[in-house]
């Protein structure tokens, strides 16, 4: 990941509007894992990521963020929510079992990259196998001509094949008849998981045997992918890259922190609330998490947690565990000026979104600059009337006002329809002025 912390945030102001401060510290923390990579190996160990709390109301960013930061990035990244975990002892998902996810995770992501490496000899693969159903082998005491014969009938064979005229043809092929689950369940004890695993391990081994099934060659090249990939991939070399990358780059977005926070002023408090606080804390210190794959080092894991905070404070954590997190951001609520940047200047957004869905119905959506703003409007006044709940509020403000349009959108192929200003108040205006109902219907 070279990209600079500048070019990280450009990349982020494309889908994020605002928050100018969170993306500028999250572009320093990733740009620091870069950095770290290519310093000494002595003082390598010495440096220790930087984590970071993220403040700020639902719907303001901090998970679009982290979502894009997922996409953007070759390295292993999982979100998780706080509130699911449960301390160790009670029934529920323990929290050693993110750093599972995280190396499952990671698993995947070099999987598919070595994948693309020998794509070609996949490929190449898959066509012999399919090749040799269609035109099978020559005896090796065949003649010349014999030979001569078959090669032309090989290569219009592979020609045919390629040009995807043989799609539809059925042949008979062999594939692994699979008897045990592959990824073992990360929310399970570590005894029972390891017991699974042991199990699986000796039903793969007994069970080698395959299965014949007649399928359409466009189905075979499929099944027969998966089968060539694990033949030709260097398992162990995954599994390497894999943890190294887990341990030195992994990220893990630890969403809605807020909800297993215990100040001495909260109500209901929840004892096993500030056990899962406990339980955190030795891995974001950095601890060794045993998972399938071997021991876990999570010392360089970079976590970034987030919570609205609305009923607790930061300083309700664990005075140890906010020590864990040193980078406070605080993301600003998004007035109607946002919204508006959020509907207009974002990639994908959500105007687009329903335009391309309409147009699937040949109904061409258009929406008029004075509409786009009343939405901004009406989704801002919504959230000060009712509860808060940032670009959300879009989603349901839009969706009620096209509601009829894509209701009928098959009656309407062919046609242009534009969305007003006058339009949206008259479906918004009475919902959003009555409180109670704005409560319910947005």
């Amino acid at each position: 990941m070279e990209m600079t912390p500048k070019q990280i945030v450009k990349y982020l102001d494309d889908y994020v509007i605002g928050q100018d401060n969170a993306k500028k510290t999250i572009a320093l923390a990733l740009r620091n894992r870069y950095r770290r990579m290519n310093v000494e190996p002595i003082l390598r160990e010495e440096i220790m990521p930087k984590n970071i709390l993220m403040i700020g109301s639902t719907g303001v960013g901090k998970t679009e963020i982290a979502r894009r930061l997922a996409k953007m990035m070759g390295l292993p990244f999982i979100k998780v929510e706080a509130s699911k975990y449960t301390e160790v002892g009670f029934v529920g998902r323990d929290v050693e079992s993110m750093i599972r996810d995280l190396v499952y995770e990671s698993i995947n992501l070099v999987t598919r990259e070595f994948e693309d490496k020998i794509k070609d000899k996949i490929d190449d693969e898959v066509n012999k196998q399919i090749i040799e159903k269609l035109v099978p082998p020559l005896p090796e005491s065949a003649s010349e001509s014999a030979r001569e014969s078959f090669i032309k009938t090989y290569n219009k064979m592979e020609e045919k094949l390629l040009n995807g005229d043989l799609d539809d043809r059925k042949i008979e092929i062999e594939v692994p008849k699979k008897t045990h689950v592959e990824i073992i369940d990360s929310s399970m004890p570590m005894d029972m998981s390891s017991m699974q695993e042991s199990l699986s391990k000796m039903l793969g081994g007994l069970n080698k045997e395959k299965i014949k099934k007649e399928v359409t060659i466009k189905d075979a090249k499929i099944l027969l992918k998966d089968v060539a990939s694990d033949s030709l991939l260097d398992h162990e070399a995954i599994k390497i890259e894999a943890v190294k990358r887990s341990e030195n780059g992994g990220i893990i977005f630890l969403d809605e922190i807020d909800k297993i926070a215990t100040g001495k002023n909260n109500q209901n408090q929840d004892p096993s609330k500030e056990g899962v606080q406990r339980d955190l804390l030795p891995i974001v210190e950095g601890s060794s998490v045993h998972t399938k794959f071997g021991q876990i080092k999570t010392d360089h894991i970079l976590f970034i947690a987030a919570g609205a905070f609305h009923v607790s404070k930061p300083s309700d954590l664990l005075p140890e565990l906010q020590g864990r997190f040193p980078l406070r951001v605080e993301l600003e609520n998004l007035d109607e000026e946002a919204l508006y940047k959020i509907l207009t200047n974002t990639k994908n957004s959500l105007l687009r979104q329903y335009q391309a869905l309409l147009a699937v119905e040949k109904v061409e959506l258009e929406f008029n600059d004075e509409a786009i703003r009343a939405f901004a409007k009406y989704s801002v006044s919504a959230n000060e009337k009712t509860e808060d709940i940032g670009a959300r509020r879009l989603h349901t403000v839009i969706e009620k006002v096209i509601e009829d349009i894509s209701y009928e959108a098959d009656e309407k192929s062919g046609e242009k329809v534009i969305i007003t200003k006058e339009l949206v108040e008259e479906k918004l205006e009475d919902i959003v002025e009555n409180e109670d109902t704005a409560r319910y219907i947005l």
